[in-house]
């Protein structure tokens, strides 16, 4: 099996998580932080806005069964590119669109899929993309937090609206 990695963040990973986690040929969604500039952050320490991290989810695919594009093409069509640091009522820097690639190869589909949504969308797109460093995992209880959660008031108000767009959007990528 040919396994990959992208790290997005495109606001709250408990939004970005349970997207990617239905997908085919997704093997593993892991929510945590990257891009900042201390070792180990905590979800509070992120929520200062002060670490310089974005909520990511790092996404390992089976490339044999879903491709990069793909995966890039839910990921702009599930999140709003269009503003910065910033999805819905979430606000701060631990909010922005960012993709950090994990290998050199990745950055040509990534530029065309970027170019692709810049030519559709009337608004500028201010997603960032940066190579991955430190990824750091999310404490454990932000892991599968919708799945836990489905009740939570923030996950019947913003997740599972989200949700259903996506499963309506691409029926045909949903695991069975």
């Amino acid at each position: 099996m040919s396994t990959e990695q992208i790290i997005l963040g495109g606001g709250c990973f408990w939004c970005v998580e349970p997207v990617f986690s239905s997908i085919k040929g997704v093997v593993e969604v892991v929510p945590g932080y990257c891009g900042g500039h201390i070792n180990n952050p905590s979800y509070h320490q992120v929520c200062t806005q002060n670490t310089g991290h974005v909520e990511v989810v790092r996404v390992s695919f089976n490339a044999s069964k879903i491709g990069l594009k793909q995966l890039l093409e839910v990921f702009f069509a599930t999140h709003d590119p269009t503003t910065l640091n910033r999805q819905g009522a979430d606000v701060g820097p631990q909010y922005a669109s960012v993709i950090f690639y994990t290998k050199m190869e990745q950055i040509a589909t990534i530029n065309n899929v970027l170019n692709e949504v810049k030519n559709l969308l009337s608004d500028p797109v201010v997603t960032r993309v940066e190579e991955a460093k430190t990824f750091w995992v999310a404490e454990h209880e932000h892991h599968e937090y919708y799945l836990n959660n489905p009740y939570q008031g923030y996950c019947q108000v913003v997740i599972e609206p989200k949700l259903m767009e996506f499963r309506k959007r691409f029926a045909n990528l949903i695991k069975a």
